[in-house]
């Protein structure tokens, strides 16, 4: 009888390097998928995900403020990236990503953090828009509030940072920030925040 054999070095190696993730991990997620990596890509990443969630609560002291100035120099954006400590602020991976978090709030304009961060009396505003509209179209009174409330939640992922989808789609398969907030926490095994940022365009008050 032939005993059946795990991923090969080679396979395992090549996820790590895709993924970042530790070769125990990686390992693990070869066998649990039966060798399909995109299948074990997917594992990592729940796993990574469930890691971040448990280090969400952990203090973030540490971190880098990264730039970026668009060419030509009309736009750019600070932004601070916080972690638990000094060696991951200094990890060259670590300092990539916060400068492409800045590179995306230049490009797409975020106004929030989170959608949570947006101001009440913002949101007030909004609804009050959405469901003038919905009306005035002649929708039903008793649809009207879940129209409004879906149109309210996508208006605040299109202007909150993590619920932003990366706009290189291609370099990060279509990413929303959270998602890489969540990989690179777990690839550094720390928890990591974007904090605050600021973006400045040229004429712009």
């Amino acid at each position: 009888m032939v005993e059946k054999t795990g991923p090969s070095a080679a396979d395992v190696k090549s996820l790590r390097e895709q993924t970042g993730a530790p070769m125990m991990d990686c390992k693990e997620a070869l066998v649990e998928s039966g060798g399909d990596v995109d299948e074990a890509v997917k594992i990592l990443r729940k796993k990574g995900a469930a890691s971040a969630a448990k280090r969400s609560g952990r203090g973030t002291s540490e971190g880098v403020v990264a730039s970026y100035i668009h060419s030509p120099p009309t736009k750019g954006t600070l932004v601070e990236v916080q972690c638990e400590t000094d060696f991951v602020a200094r990890n060259e991976e670590f300092q990539a990503f916060a400068r492409e978090v800045a590179i995306h709030i230049t490009a797409m304009d975020p106004s929030h953090v989170s959608s949570e961060d947006i101001p009440a009396d913002e949101q007030g505003r909004e609804r009050e828009i959405l469901t003038e509209k919905a009306k005035q179209e002649g929708k039903p009174d008793d649809v009207v509030e879940k129209i409004v409330e879906g149109q309210l939640k996508k208006w605040g992922a299109e202007r909150a940072l993590l619920e932003q989808q990366h706009f290189n789609i291609e370099k990060h398969e279509s990413k929303t920030i959270q998602e890489m907030v969540t990989d690179i926490a777990a690839k550094t095994g720390e928890n990591v925040r974007i904090a605050r940022f600021s973006r400045f365009e040229v004429g712009e008050e």
